[in-house]
């Protein structure tokens, strides 16, 4: 039976893990590799609980790096030496975090086949981390899996036609698998808010900025607050008292996530991952940041980028008008057809 290593270390991971890694077991050994890039346990181990995903055979040790190149220098080594002792037939990485991209060249150096999902994806601002990771992951992978027609666009545009299959969106299946057990966790109106973008959060001035619009909105806005945003506050002074209509809570799980997005009256995010969640559920959702890489959640008003006037987060939280949402990640298969492919694929090889 051929070996897959499948590398996975960030929230967004995790969520596209679980139903790839149920599909892959029925062809093959499947072996996970976790990065330790979130290493929190609210923001790791609860995931694996919730999703029931098998505990990673390799946990690597990164301490607490979190400059780019060092985290991803250290992940390189200790993956490169993991997938020498593991040999596997092909290593399976996700999305555009510093993890896929540590995976990605581990195996590519030792020639060892890469299948990325999530490919083709574009932001078209190289200043994200996330966005150089994507472009790079891309070029070294020998199978990959594009959610939109949009991402097979962009691919074609860079010369990537090889190996190109649009399989629809894993989040799709995660989500469809965690519809039955949604509940609505609080009556009444409110938003569900969430930042983790340095730009949003690592500026004093800016982040003050977007706590007070938000304490301004018509109903109450539930917050997860990320460890980095609670962090900063504190070391700043910013207490959460000042903040009378914002509803400060931990890190929470990933069906609360759903469960509070899908009962919201507007998403307020910088996730990429909480964009397209938002649209899948039918819920508005505005982001705060110039560009976003689900180009087709814009359609309709379904999402809004605000960046610079910060303001019109209110006028655009008040409007009464639904937008019109369409089913555009696929039917909640993505993670059969791509396990499928990657047999056939291998088969060949």
């Amino acid at each position: 039976m051929k070996k897959i290593v499948s590398i996975i270390g960030a929230r967004p991971q995790f969520i596209k893990h679980a139903p790839v890694s149920l599909a892959l077991s029925k062809h093959f050994r499947s072996v996970s590799i976790h990065t330790g890039q979130h290493y929190d346990e609210k923001m790791s181990a609860i995931f694996f609980n919730e999703l029931q995903i098998a505990r990673p055979e390799h946990l690597l040790d990164i301490g607490k790096a979190t400059l780019h190149g060092a985290q991803t220098a250290l992940m390189l080594q200790q993956i490169e030496a993991i997938l020498l002792q593991e040999s596997p037939d092909a290593v399976l990485v996700y999305g555009d975090t510093n993890s896929t991209l540590a995976g990605a060249l581990a195996a590519v150096k030792l020639r060892i086949p890469v299948i990325h999902i999530e490919a083709g994806l574009r932001s078209f601002n190289r200043e994200m981390p996330e966005e150089v990771n994507r472009v790079m992951t891309d070029h070294v992978s020998r199978l990959l899996f594009a959610p939109t027609e949009a991402a097979i666009d962009n691919l074609a545009a860079e010369g990537i036609t090889e190996g190109v299959h649009r399989t629809g969106d894993v989040m799709c299946d995660t989500l469809n698998m965690m519809r039955p057990f949604l509940q609505r966790p609080l009556e009444g109106d409110y938003f569900f808010a969430t930042l983790h973008r340095p730009y949003n959060t690592d500026d004093p001035q800016r982040l003050a900025k977007i706590l007070d619009v938000m304490n301004r909105l018509p109903s109450p806005v539930v917050f997860p607050i990320h460890p980095r945003t609670a962090n900063n506050m504190n070391r700043w002074g910013a207490g959460t008292d000042a903040y009378s209509n914002i509803r400060f809570v931990d890190p929470v799980g990933y069906g609360d996530c759903l469960s509070y997005q899908s009962a919201a009256r507007t998403v307020i995010t910088d996730s990429g991952g909480i964009q397209k969640e938002a649209y899948m559920l039918h819920v508005p959702c505005i982001t705060v940041r110039s560009e976003t890489e689900w180009v087709e959640t814009l359609e309709g008003g379904c999402n809004t980028l605000v960046f610079e006037d910060l303001e019109s987060i209110l006028a655009l939280a008040g409007r009464s008008s639904q937008p019109v949402f369409r089913d555009l990640y696929g039917d909640g298969h993505a993670s059969e057809q791509i396990t499928d492919i990657i047999a056939t694929q291998l088969q060949k090889a």
